[in-house]
């Protein structure tokens, strides 16, 4: 086993040393580093969040069942649901989405920046996760299945998980992975064929999660379309941040011959932006 992780650094390694294209993105260690240690405390502060947090009482339940007629309309119809076979489905479609942007590997120019994009990846997941959990931890919501009368027990009302229907952490993950992997995709081919084709399926992934986790009683419509936006806006925008700038100048010598054939020389002065 030892050897077998020696051997994949050093495939790894070599491959990201011997890049042949050219990434669209750059990586600055210190910053990211900050970046990317920042959101990991952000997901450690989630054990003492949830130590914290105290489930629904027997009367606060029976108190939320009793006003459910008062909860807003785009969620109401939701409240009550339970199907432990949607709850069950929705982890196909969730899982899914994680090896989407590994695709990309398939791919031979996004291949030769495989370490670096693995990097912007896991940047992107540990945004999303301690954006979700530290919200999770400090919001107090009833899930949809705690109005439900007939199916669900009273003894899993009562746990802390019942308390936590503010937002999807499924549907943002799964947002952040797929947008991750179609934005990766469109930088890398910008004129391809069949971008609208790879946004398409990033945008109906989470969608499909999103469905399935109201059907079980896990999250109401606002708490879907809340996690969708958190989770496509920080699978779109981590890439776009690290994007290279473009803006530059450049100098470039020039040899011509003009109108009356007479040769001349100059320096040409150029500024993308």
């Amino acid at each position: 086993m030892k050897y077998l992780k020696t051997l994949l650094f050093i495939v790894l390694t070599s491959q990201f040393l011997n890049a042949q294209s050219e990434s669209p993105y750059e990586w600055k260690w210190k910053k990211d580093g900050i970046w990317t240690g920042t959101v990991i405390a952000g997901n450690a502060l989630r054990v003492s969040l949830i130590a914290y947090k105290k489930p629904f009482s027997i009367e606060e339940i029976n108190q939320k069942i009793a006003n459910r007629d008062n909860i807003n309309f785009l969620d109401r119809w939701v409240a009550g649901n339970y199907s432990k076979n949607a709850s069950d489905a929705s982890d196909i479609p969730f899982a899914l989405s994680f090896s989407t942007p590994f695709a990309l590997l398939l791919d031979d120019e996004a291949n030769d920046h495989s370490f670096q994009l693995f990097g912007l990846y896991f940047e992107s997941l540990a945004t999303t996760s301690a954006l979700f959990t530290i919200t999770a931890g400090l919001t107090r919501k009833a899930r949809p299945y705690v109005y439900n009368t007939t199916e669900k027990s009273l003894q899993s009302k009562q746990k802390v998980t019942a308390t936590r229907s503010f937002y999807s952490g499924h549907v943002a993950a799964t947002a952040t992975a797929t947008f991750f992997g179609a934005k990766v995709f469109q930088d890398f081919h910008p004129d391809s064929p069949i971008v609208p084709y790879v946004w398409a399926g990033a945008a109906a992934l989470p969608a499909a999660v999103g469905y399935l986790r109201m059907e079980a009683g896990q999250h109401f419509l606002t708490d879907v379309l809340i996690g969708y936006a958190m989770g496509a806006v920080v699978g779109y925008w981590v890439p776009e941040l690290h994007k290279k700038k473009s803006s530059e100048f450049s100098l470039t010598p020039i040899m011509d011959q003009n109108f009356y054939g007479e040769n001349y020389q100059a320096i040409s002065l150029r500024y993308q932006f």
